[in-house]
């Protein structure tokens, strides 16, 4: 098991966008723009539930999350591990993603009936790069 560097944590912890990579079904990959957090050593992100990234996760927990400084091409982590769906505190993680990305309180896209899931990801292999 590989862990996070404080530099990858930093990064994760930035308001950039990144990216997380699941299996389908049938094994081809599919990336969706996730907003990404850390949680100690584990990379977090929230979803849906019946949405695509949770289905394909529930049928195949391998995954993978990056992110790239807008400013720095060179400055970059990617994670990945074998992802674990949890319903608590999923609610609260959306509006926390929502205040670090979009500077509100309330994440402002909530849909009636909707449930949200917390994707919690404990890194089994890093690759960082801290830039030029």
């Amino acid at each position: 098991m590989s862990g996070l560097s404080e530099g990858a944590k930093a990064l994760l912890s930035e308001p950039i966008a990144g990216w997380a990579t699941t299996v389908r079904p049938d094994g081809s990959l599919h990336s969706t723009v996730v907003w990404v957090d850390v949680d100690g050593d584990d990379v977090i992100f929230n979803t849906a539930i019946g949405r695509v990234k949770e289905r394909h996760l529930r049928n195949d927990p391998h995954v993978s999350i990056s992110v790239l400084d807008p400013n720095d091409a060179f400055h970059a982590v990617s994670v990945s591990g074998d992802a674990k769906l949890e319903e608590d505190g999923a609610d609260a993680l959306i509006d926390r993603l929502a205040k670090k990305y979009l500077g509100v309180d309330t994440y402002p896209h909530r849909t009636p009936g909707e449930r949200r899931i917390t994707v919690r990801v404990q890194p089994e292999h890093v690759i960082f790069s801290d830039g030029q």
